[in-house]
């Protein structure tokens, strides 16, 4: 059976590639695993706006209760909130229907621990084994099914969470882009009830309109709102609200490199920044690592994932780490990356400092970096490729220590990513398309 877990869950085209008798498979194979050695076994299951999230939804928490488990069924919730209450509703386990910034036809299945933590690679492949087996494995009868359990309240305790973790917010006007995803509720309102003006965007969701032309990977439409509505402040979420990106008062877009170096910044400063030490991947731009390293601050650096984030801030005690993509952990408050909760550290320290945006994101000078994606057949083959690594070696040569490229798999998609950092943005583009021609010859030449 090929691999069905990568970086963030099971993926696929709903009704297609993730269809309901997978999911309902899953939600079988997920309660075995996962409630052995439990005497009942409670699993929550939270989902985003997507259209085929109730259709999910429903075989899966079928799955569950055929094994005996119960469901407590959240709702549309952002995915960390999910986490979040997966360990204080002390669940065994949490689910999460979501595909993240993809595009509506696109839906995922993600499984947190009884912890709130993503699984570890091991207990992915145990419940893929198990869909091998699943079905000559006993299932209760009568009263011993699951049954399925509305959890009211489940959006006001997030808040409630979030809330207890930022400063009061009078003054600040703030925009909103909610990308009629997950946050299109709790998103206005917890920022609301902290006391800001808040002029919300992208807030209503109808199943296929999630991430399109909006949120953190589309913040153009959220520049134009700042700077229309005289906002301090806006903030973009994608679809399950686990990243931010945030737009300062001149429209100017601060990713997740500059939101990371401004809190980093000011742990140190209060003392709060956990062995000195920031998480960061390999995909965080030159400039960071030169203010931080300027400031005292130690850079430990993983591969792209937010899953490898998470392992290394465990490994290393520290509390703080994240992507430029605006997917940023701040373990002392939360098992995963937080939109909500990044955006409240980042006005918290807004507030206490009096500052602007534009003044805190100019502690860090961004070198040019150009991405360039280009869809293979084969992601492995493209990068066990001596000719295409070859390339690879000839820019770097060229670009010296004055620049980087860095050439990966998305861990989520079919596509070959190339990144080049360096003093010229023009050359940087030029660079790239010269190793983006290469891997399509490549690919074109081994798939026929």
């Amino acid at each position: 059976m090929a691999k069905l877990f990568g970086t963030d869950g099971v993926r696929g085209e709903a009704n297609k590639g993730l269809t309901p008798e997978l999911a309902f498979r899953l939600g079988k194979a997920g309660a075995y695993v996962l409630g052995k050695g439990q005497e009942k076994t409670k699993i929550l299951i939270g989902k985003d706006t997507r259209i085929s999230g109730d259709m999910l939804e429903a075989a899966l928490a079928a799955g569950i209760c055929s094994m005996g488990a119960d469901v407590l069924r959240l709702g549309t919730l952002p995915t960390p909130g999910i986490a979040y209450l997966t360990r204080s509703m002390g669940g065994n386990a949490g689910v999460v229907i979501s595909a993240s910034h993809n595009s509506f036809e696109d839906n995922g299945i993600k499984f947190f621990d009884g912890n709130g933590f993503k699984l570890p690679d091991e207990i992915e492949s145990e419940i893929e084994d198990a869909l091998e087996y699943i079905d000559r494995v006993e299932t209760p009868t009568g009263s011993g099914v699951g049954r399925v359990i509305e959890v009211e309240n489940a959006a006001e305790s997030y808040m409630y969470f979030l809330k207890n973790t930022a400063v009061n917010l009078h003054g600040l006007r703030i925009v909103v882009d909610c990308a009629n995803g997950a946050a299109y509720q709790v998103g206005p309102a917890v920022l609301t009830e902290l006391g800001a003006e808040v002029i919300p965007l992208f807030n209503q969701p109808d199943g296929i309109n999630i991430n399109v032309n909006c949120g953190s990977t589309h913040p153009e439409a959220l520049a134009r709102a700042v700077l229309e509505n005289g906002a301090d402040i806006g903030l973009a979420f994608d679809g399950d609200a686990d990243r931010m990106i945030a737009v300062d008062e001149n429209g100017t877009i601060i990713d997740g490199d500059f939101i990371m170096v401004i809190c980093a910044l000011a742990f140190k400063e209060k003392g709060k920044l956990s062995q000195d030490t920031l998480v960061v991947t390999v995909m965080s731009n030159m400039g960071l690592h030169k203010v931080l390293k300027e400031a005292g601050i130690k850079i430990q650096e993983t591969k792209v994932g937010d899953r490898y984030v998470m392992e290394r801030l465990l490994e290393t005690d520290t509390i703080l780490g994240g992507e430029q993509s605006g997917h940023i952990i701040f373990l002392e408050h939360n098992t995963t990356g937080d939109g909500l909760l990044s955006a409240l550290q980042l006005l918290s320290i807004l507030q206490e400092k009096g500052s602007k945006l534009s003044e805190l994101a100019a502690q860090m000078e961004r070198f040019p970096q150009v991405l360039v994606n280009t869809k293979v057949n084969d992601k492995e083959k493209i990068l066990t490729n001596g000719v295409v690594n070859a390339k690879i070696e000839q820019v770097q040569n060229y670009l010296g220590e004055n620049g980087r490229i860095l050439v990966r798999p998305s861990g989520t998609e079919s596509l070959i990513r190339v990144m080049l950092e360096g003093p010229d943005e023009d050359e940087l583009k030029t660079l790239a398309n010269e190793v983006i021609e290469v891997v399509q010859t490549i690919d074109n030449t081994d798939s026929k």
